[in-house]
């Protein structure tokens, strides 16, 4: 695939994806005839990137990890560095539950509001 074809089916910018081979994040992607051709293990390795900057990574805790990926005796290392952003997601998910109850609640009070109104 090209990074054009990369770009799409994935939703983000060439720019981002070249940014990530420069900062060592992905790995160079070959090229034939000067043009990138993605392997499927590029698009696994874009996709994993891609989740944990969903999921709040941020670039320098993921150049950390991916420049560990190839190497086996740093199996340890990885590990704690993906439990530290599982930890990191969960406290997010915690403040985002606890904004969901809020916005329930006053929607649920507007409703009520709003039903009140009708009975008028």
């Amino acid at each position: 695939m090209t990074i054009k074809e990369v770009s799409e089916k994935y939703g983000v910018e060439a720019s981002t994806l070249r940014y990530y081979e420069k900062e060592g994040i992905l790995s160079l992607v070959p090229k034939v005839n000067g043009v990138r051709n993605y392997t499927e293990a590029n698009l696994q390795n874009i996709e994993f990137v891609l989740c944990m900057r969903k999921a709040g990574m941020n670039i320098e805790r993921l150049k950390r990890y991916m420049s560990m990926i190839q190497d086996d005796s740093k199996t340890l290392e990885r590990k704690k560095i993906l439990e530290e952003q599982r930890d990191d997601v969960v406290r997010e998910l915690e403040v985002l539950n606890a904004c969901l109850e809020k916005l329930n609640y006053k929607i649920e009070h507007y409703q009520k509001i709003l039903d009140a109104e009708k009975k008028l």
